[in-house]
Protein backbone atom coordinates (compact mmCIF):
# COMPACT_ATOMS: atom_id res chain seq x y z
CA UNK A 1 0.00 0.00 0.00
CA UNK A 2 1.52 3.57 -0.92
CA UNK A 3 2.08 5.74 1.88
CA UNK A 4 -0.13 9.05 2.17
CA UNK A 5 2.90 11.02 1.16
CA UNK A 6 3.35 8.87 -1.94
CA UNK A 7 -0.14 9.69 -2.97
CA UNK A 8 -0.40 13.15 -2.80
CA UNK A 9 2.47 13.36 -5.45
CA UNK A 10 0.13 11.67 -7.77
CA UNK A 11 -1.98 13.34 -10.82
CA UNK A 12 -5.03 11.73 -8.87
CA UNK A 13 -5.11 14.24 -6.24
CA UNK A 14 -6.41 17.55 -8.37
CA UNK A 15 -4.53 21.08 -8.35
CA UNK A 16 -6.01 23.20 -6.94
CA UNK A 17 -7.08 26.46 -8.48
CA UNK A 18 -7.26 30.45 -6.47
CA UNK A 19 -8.00 33.18 -7.95
CA UNK A 20 -7.47 36.19 -6.54
CA UNK A 21 -8.10 38.92 -8.73
CA UNK A 22 -6.00 41.65 -10.60
CA UNK A 23 -6.11 42.37 -14.28
CA UNK A 24 -6.52 38.91 -15.08
CA UNK A 25 -10.50 38.93 -14.04
CA UNK A 26 -11.11 42.35 -15.63
CA UNK A 27 -13.37 42.80 -18.61
CA UNK A 28 -16.04 45.60 -20.14
CA UNK A 29 -15.26 49.06 -21.65
CA UNK A 30 -13.57 50.25 -19.40
CA UNK A 31 -11.92 47.54 -17.78
CA UNK A 32 -13.42 46.40 -14.69
CA UNK A 33 -12.96 43.63 -12.45
CA UNK A 34 -16.05 41.47 -13.06
CA UNK A 35 -18.49 40.60 -9.83
CA UNK A 36 -16.52 37.50 -8.62
CA UNK A 37 -20.11 35.35 -9.06
CA UNK A 38 -19.96 36.07 -12.53
CA UNK A 39 -16.25 35.37 -13.12
CA UNK A 40 -15.73 32.01 -11.33
CA UNK A 41 -18.39 30.55 -13.11
CA UNK A 42 -16.69 31.32 -16.34
CA UNK A 43 -13.04 30.36 -15.64
CA UNK A 44 -14.31 27.23 -13.97
CA UNK A 45 -16.02 26.49 -17.38
CA UNK A 46 -12.55 26.91 -19.16
CA UNK A 47 -10.92 24.95 -16.48
CA UNK A 48 -13.30 22.11 -16.93
CA UNK A 49 -12.89 22.27 -20.66
CA UNK A 50 -9.06 22.33 -19.99
CA UNK A 51 -9.10 19.10 -18.12
CA UNK A 52 -11.08 17.17 -20.64
CA UNK A 53 -8.02 17.06 -22.97
CA UNK A 54 -5.46 14.39 -23.00
CA UNK A 55 -3.27 13.54 -20.05
CA UNK A 56 -4.19 16.98 -17.99
CA UNK A 57 -4.33 16.79 -14.58
CA UNK A 58 -7.59 17.33 -12.56
CA UNK A 59 -8.07 20.84 -11.13
CA UNK A 60 -10.61 22.03 -8.49
CA UNK A 61 -11.45 25.22 -7.33
CA UNK A 62 -9.97 26.44 -3.78
CA UNK A 63 -12.51 28.61 -2.47
CA UNK A 64 -10.93 31.58 -1.27
CA UNK A 65 -13.11 35.36 -0.18
CA UNK A 66 -10.51 37.69 -0.69
CA UNK A 67 -10.50 39.03 -4.29
CA UNK A 68 -9.26 42.37 -4.58
CA UNK A 69 -6.82 44.61 -6.38
CA UNK A 70 -3.13 43.52 -5.71
CA UNK A 71 -2.01 47.24 -4.92
CA UNK A 72 -4.47 47.10 -2.10
CA UNK A 73 -3.17 43.81 -0.27
CA UNK A 74 -1.54 44.03 2.66
CA UNK A 75 0.13 42.14 5.46
CA UNK A 76 -3.30 40.58 6.82
CA UNK A 77 -4.23 39.95 3.50
CA UNK A 78 -0.89 37.84 3.00
CA UNK A 79 -1.74 35.97 6.03
CA UNK A 80 -5.05 35.40 4.70
CA UNK A 81 -3.89 32.96 1.83
CA UNK A 82 -1.27 31.28 4.33
CA UNK A 83 -3.88 30.69 5.89
CA UNK A 84 -5.99 28.99 3.15
CA UNK A 85 -3.40 27.19 1.66
CA UNK A 86 -2.22 26.02 5.07
CA UNK A 87 -5.77 24.09 5.61
CA UNK A 88 -5.82 22.68 2.17
CA UNK A 89 -2.63 21.27 2.99
CA UNK A 90 -3.12 19.98 6.23
CA UNK A 91 -6.46 18.45 4.44
CA UNK A 92 -3.49 16.41 2.07
CA UNK A 93 -3.32 19.03 -1.05
CA UNK A 94 -0.49 19.95 -2.14
CA UNK A 95 -0.45 20.76 -5.87
CA UNK A 96 -1.88 24.77 -6.18
CA UNK A 97 -1.46 27.33 -8.65
CA UNK A 98 -2.45 31.01 -7.42
CA UNK A 99 -3.50 33.58 -9.67
CA UNK A 100 -3.29 37.19 -8.31
CA UNK A 101 -2.25 40.83 -9.88
CA UNK A 102 1.28 41.85 -11.14
CA UNK A 103 1.37 44.93 -8.48
CA UNK A 104 2.40 42.52 -5.15
CA UNK A 105 2.50 39.25 -7.11
CA UNK A 106 6.25 39.14 -6.20
CA UNK A 107 5.80 39.89 -3.04
CA UNK A 108 2.92 37.64 -2.33
CA UNK A 109 5.04 34.53 -3.80
CA UNK A 110 8.14 35.72 -1.82
CA UNK A 111 6.05 35.54 1.27
CA UNK A 112 4.71 32.32 0.84
CA UNK A 113 7.91 30.54 0.16
CA UNK A 114 8.85 31.84 3.26
CA UNK A 115 5.78 30.51 5.29
CA UNK A 116 6.08 27.19 3.81
CA UNK A 117 9.89 26.65 3.78
CA UNK A 118 10.61 22.86 4.72
CA UNK A 119 7.72 21.42 3.32
CA UNK A 120 6.92 19.47 0.28
CA UNK A 121 4.32 22.01 -1.13
CA UNK A 122 3.93 23.00 -4.57
CA UNK A 123 2.73 26.32 -5.37
CA UNK A 124 2.86 28.05 -8.92
CA UNK A 125 1.98 31.88 -8.50
CA UNK A 126 0.95 33.59 -11.71
CA UNK A 127 -1.15 36.30 -13.31
CA UNK A 128 -1.32 38.33 -16.56
CA UNK A 129 -0.99 42.42 -18.07
CA UNK A 130 -3.91 41.81 -19.90
CA UNK A 131 -7.07 40.29 -18.88
CA UNK A 132 -7.81 36.73 -20.09
CA UNK A 133 -11.73 37.58 -21.37
CA UNK A 134 -11.91 39.35 -25.03
CA UNK A 135 -13.92 42.91 -24.04
CA UNK A 136 -14.18 43.37 -28.09
CA UNK A 137 -17.12 40.36 -27.39
CA UNK A 138 -19.61 41.25 -25.23
CA UNK A 139 -22.43 39.13 -26.26
CA UNK A 140 -20.56 36.01 -24.80
CA UNK A 141 -17.35 35.52 -22.22
CA UNK A 142 -14.51 34.42 -24.54
CA UNK A 143 -10.63 33.86 -24.25
CA UNK A 144 -8.98 36.63 -25.84
CA UNK A 145 -6.35 35.70 -28.19
CA UNK A 146 -3.70 38.10 -27.79
CA UNK A 147 -3.85 38.20 -24.25
CA UNK A 148 -0.71 36.40 -21.94
CA UNK A 149 -3.87 35.09 -19.29
CA UNK A 150 -4.31 31.87 -21.11
CA UNK A 151 -0.57 31.30 -21.86
CA UNK A 152 0.26 32.14 -18.37
CA UNK A 153 -2.42 30.03 -16.75
CA UNK A 154 -1.78 26.88 -18.54
CA UNK A 155 1.70 26.92 -17.93
CA UNK A 156 1.44 27.41 -14.52
CA UNK A 157 -1.17 24.45 -14.57
CA UNK A 158 1.65 22.79 -16.22
CA UNK A 159 4.20 23.37 -13.61
CA UNK A 160 1.58 22.15 -11.08
CA UNK A 161 1.27 19.48 -12.36
CA UNK A 162 4.91 18.24 -12.44
CA UNK A 163 4.54 18.59 -8.83
CA UNK A 164 7.72 20.32 -7.97
CA UNK A 165 8.22 21.26 -4.53
CA UNK A 166 8.56 25.08 -3.75
CA UNK A 167 6.98 28.02 -4.64
CA UNK A 168 7.52 29.50 -7.99
CA UNK A 169 6.28 32.76 -10.10
CA UNK A 170 5.59 31.71 -13.57
CA UNK A 171 4.79 34.39 -16.48
CA UNK A 172 5.93 35.17 -19.32
CA UNK A 173 6.75 32.10 -20.26
CA UNK A 174 9.49 31.68 -17.71
CA UNK A 175 9.55 30.24 -13.93
CA UNK A 176 11.74 31.39 -11.07
CA UNK A 177 12.01 30.50 -7.63
CA UNK A 178 9.56 33.03 -6.14
CA UNK A 179 12.20 34.99 -3.98
CA UNK A 180 14.38 35.71 -6.56
CA UNK A 181 11.26 37.83 -8.77
CA UNK A 182 10.84 41.61 -9.47
CA UNK A 183 8.68 43.27 -11.93
CA UNK A 184 10.99 45.17 -14.24
CA UNK A 185 8.29 46.58 -17.06
CA UNK A 186 4.65 48.34 -16.37
CA UNK A 187 2.83 46.90 -18.91
CA UNK A 188 5.08 44.37 -21.23
CA UNK A 189 3.99 40.84 -21.34
CA UNK A 190 7.80 39.98 -20.40
CA UNK A 191 6.91 42.11 -16.97
CA UNK A 192 8.83 39.59 -14.72
CA UNK A 193 12.24 38.37 -14.34
CA UNK A 194 14.40 36.45 -11.90
CA UNK A 195 17.14 33.65 -11.86
CA UNK A 196 18.02 30.66 -10.90
CA UNK A 197 20.81 30.85 -8.29
CA UNK A 198 18.27 30.51 -5.51
CA UNK A 199 18.98 29.32 -1.90
CA UNK A 200 17.04 29.84 1.02
CA UNK A 201 14.03 29.41 1.06
CA UNK A 202 13.98 27.68 -2.47
CA UNK A 203 16.80 25.26 -0.81
CA UNK A 204 14.47 24.44 1.58
CA UNK A 205 11.82 22.54 0.11
CA UNK A 206 11.59 18.62 0.17
CA UNK A 207 11.21 16.27 -2.71
CA UNK A 208 8.88 14.10 -0.42
CA UNK A 209 7.63 14.60 3.00
CA UNK A 210 6.93 11.78 5.62
CA UNK A 211 3.44 11.67 7.57
CA UNK A 212 5.06 12.17 10.66
CA UNK A 213 7.29 15.52 9.44
CA UNK A 214 4.96 16.77 7.61
CA UNK A 215 2.48 16.93 10.73
CA UNK A 216 5.41 17.91 13.27
CA UNK A 217 5.00 20.64 10.60
CA UNK A 218 1.57 21.60 10.65
CA UNK A 219 1.09 21.13 14.44
CA UNK A 220 4.10 23.75 14.75
CA UNK A 221 1.81 26.04 12.48
CA UNK A 222 -1.28 25.59 13.68
CA UNK A 223 -0.12 26.54 16.94
CA UNK A 224 0.96 29.76 16.13
CA UNK A 225 -1.47 30.62 13.88
CA UNK A 226 -3.52 32.89 15.73
CA UNK A 227 -0.65 35.04 16.84
CA UNK A 228 0.25 35.17 13.42
CA UNK A 229 -3.16 36.48 12.36
CA UNK A 230 -2.99 38.91 15.27
CA UNK A 231 0.63 40.30 14.41
CA UNK A 232 -0.46 40.89 11.02
CA UNK A 233 -3.08 43.20 11.95
CA UNK A 234 -0.13 45.70 13.42
CA UNK A 235 2.98 44.81 11.25
CA UNK A 236 4.70 47.22 9.56
CA UNK A 237 7.65 47.02 7.02
CA UNK A 238 9.40 51.12 5.94
CA UNK A 239 11.55 51.60 2.75
CA UNK A 240 13.67 54.90 3.00
CA UNK A 241 15.12 55.27 -0.40
CA UNK A 242 18.42 56.82 -0.07
CA UNK A 243 18.70 60.09 -2.38
CA UNK A 244 21.45 62.57 -2.50
CA UNK A 245 20.57 64.32 0.75
CA UNK A 246 22.50 65.30 3.46
CA UNK A 247 22.50 62.61 5.78
CA UNK A 248 20.52 64.21 9.02
CA UNK A 249 17.21 63.67 6.19
CA UNK A 250 17.80 59.63 6.59
CA UNK A 251 18.56 60.06 10.27
CA UNK A 252 15.05 62.06 11.01
CA UNK A 253 13.65 59.89 8.64
CA UNK A 254 14.59 56.73 11.27
CA UNK A 255 14.30 58.46 14.17
CA UNK A 256 10.90 59.09 13.43
CA UNK A 257 10.48 55.22 13.32
CA UNK A 258 12.01 54.47 17.02
CA UNK A 259 8.54 54.91 19.11
CA UNK A 260 6.93 52.43 17.32
CA UNK A 261 6.08 48.60 18.39
CA UNK A 262 9.39 46.90 16.60
CA UNK A 263 9.01 46.71 12.80
CA UNK A 264 10.97 46.44 9.56
CA UNK A 265 13.05 49.29 7.79
CA UNK A 266 14.32 48.37 4.64
CA UNK A 267 17.70 50.98 3.44
CA UNK A 268 17.34 51.41 -0.35
CA UNK A 269 20.77 52.01 -1.03
CA UNK A 270 23.03 53.34 -3.84
CA UNK A 271 25.08 50.79 -5.97
CA UNK A 272 25.81 48.55 -3.37
CA UNK A 273 24.32 49.31 -0.39
CA UNK A 274 25.85 52.92 0.36
CA UNK A 275 24.53 55.11 2.27
CA UNK A 276 25.77 58.51 3.56
CA UNK A 277 27.35 58.93 6.67
CA UNK A 278 27.42 60.71 9.51
CA UNK A 279 27.31 60.12 13.67
CA UNK A 280 24.09 61.39 14.03
CA UNK A 281 22.62 58.67 11.29
CA UNK A 282 25.26 56.08 12.95
CA UNK A 283 23.87 56.56 16.56
CA UNK A 284 20.14 56.67 15.34
CA UNK A 285 20.84 53.48 13.16
CA UNK A 286 22.05 51.46 16.94
CA UNK A 287 19.14 53.07 18.60
CA UNK A 288 16.82 51.18 15.93
CA UNK A 289 18.22 48.28 16.71
CA UNK A 290 17.91 49.14 20.72
CA UNK A 291 14.18 49.45 20.02
CA UNK A 292 13.53 46.02 18.08
CA UNK A 293 13.72 47.43 14.89
CA UNK A 294 15.56 45.19 12.11
CA UNK A 295 17.30 47.15 9.95
CA UNK A 296 18.21 45.69 6.33
CA UNK A 297 20.40 47.21 3.82
CA UNK A 298 19.04 46.71 0.16
CA UNK A 299 20.42 48.00 -3.68
CA UNK A 300 18.47 50.46 -5.50
CA UNK A 301 19.89 48.52 -8.75
CA UNK A 302 17.23 45.91 -9.74
CA UNK A 303 20.60 43.42 -10.02
CA UNK A 304 23.29 42.45 -7.65
CA UNK A 305 22.31 43.30 -4.54
CA UNK A 306 24.94 44.69 -1.72
CA UNK A 307 28.28 43.60 -0.69
CA UNK A 308 30.03 45.44 2.15
CA UNK A 309 33.50 45.64 -0.15
CA UNK A 310 33.12 50.25 0.10
CA UNK A 311 33.46 51.99 2.57
CA UNK A 312 30.95 53.91 2.03
CA UNK A 313 28.27 50.96 2.89
CA UNK A 314 30.23 48.55 5.00
CA UNK A 315 30.33 51.40 7.95
CA UNK A 316 26.19 50.94 8.77
CA UNK A 317 27.06 47.08 8.97
CA UNK A 318 28.67 48.20 12.47
CA UNK A 319 25.62 49.98 13.76
CA UNK A 320 23.61 46.65 13.48
CA UNK A 321 22.44 46.81 10.04
CA UNK A 322 21.81 43.70 8.07
CA UNK A 323 22.82 43.17 4.47
CA UNK A 324 19.93 42.28 2.32
CA UNK A 325 22.59 40.45 0.31
CA UNK A 326 21.06 39.55 -3.12
CA UNK A 327 17.56 39.56 -1.96
CA UNK A 328 15.49 41.42 -3.88
CA UNK A 329 13.40 43.85 -2.03
CA UNK A 330 10.19 42.21 -2.51
CA UNK A 331 12.25 39.19 -0.93
CA UNK A 332 13.24 41.40 1.63
CA UNK A 333 10.32 42.61 2.34
CA UNK A 334 8.40 39.28 2.45
CA UNK A 335 11.29 37.75 5.47
CA UNK A 336 10.61 40.45 7.14
CA UNK A 337 6.59 40.16 7.36
CA UNK A 338 7.07 36.82 7.99
CA UNK A 339 9.77 36.95 10.89
CA UNK A 340 7.87 39.87 12.14
CA UNK A 341 4.79 37.49 11.87
CA UNK A 342 5.99 34.22 12.85
CA UNK A 343 8.48 34.96 16.11
CA UNK A 344 7.51 37.02 18.84
CA UNK A 345 10.84 38.83 20.14
CA UNK A 346 13.53 40.56 18.03
CA UNK A 347 16.63 38.36 19.07
CA UNK A 348 14.57 35.59 17.28
CA UNK A 349 14.10 37.18 14.28
CA UNK A 350 17.28 38.02 14.17
CA UNK A 351 18.61 34.72 14.98
CA UNK A 352 16.53 33.27 12.44
CA UNK A 353 17.58 35.86 9.41
CA UNK A 354 20.81 35.20 10.68
CA UNK A 355 20.14 31.42 9.96
CA UNK A 356 18.33 31.98 6.88
CA UNK A 357 21.18 34.06 5.13
CA UNK A 358 24.04 31.24 6.49
CA UNK A 359 21.94 29.15 4.43
CA UNK A 360 21.88 31.40 1.60
CA UNK A 361 25.31 31.54 1.49
CA UNK A 362 26.41 28.27 1.58
CA UNK A 363 24.26 27.46 -1.01
CA UNK A 364 25.62 29.79 -3.81
CA UNK A 365 28.98 28.58 -2.83
CA UNK A 366 28.13 25.20 -3.71
CA UNK A 367 26.24 26.22 -6.68
CA UNK A 368 29.10 28.22 -7.76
Amino acid sequence: MRSRSASLHSNNNPIQVIYAGGTFGSYGKPLAPLPTAEFLPVMQSLLAERENTANQPALSWLDNTLIKDSSQLNARDFVHFYTLLLEAYAAGYRQFVLITGTDTLSYLGAFLAEAFAGTDLCLIVTGSMSPLLDSEVLESYSVDANSDAWDNLNDALRLAGAGESGVKISFGGESWAAQTVQKIHSHDFMAFTGHTRAAHPANSYLKTLPDTRKQHWLDDQQAVLEAIQTRAEHSSIHALYCLPNDAEVLRKQIQALLSQPPCGIILLGFGAGNIPYSPALAEALQNAYDCGHMVVCASQCPFGGVSDSYAAGSWQYDYQVIAGGRLTIPAIYARLVWLLLRYDTPARRRQRWTHTVSKTQTAIRKHR
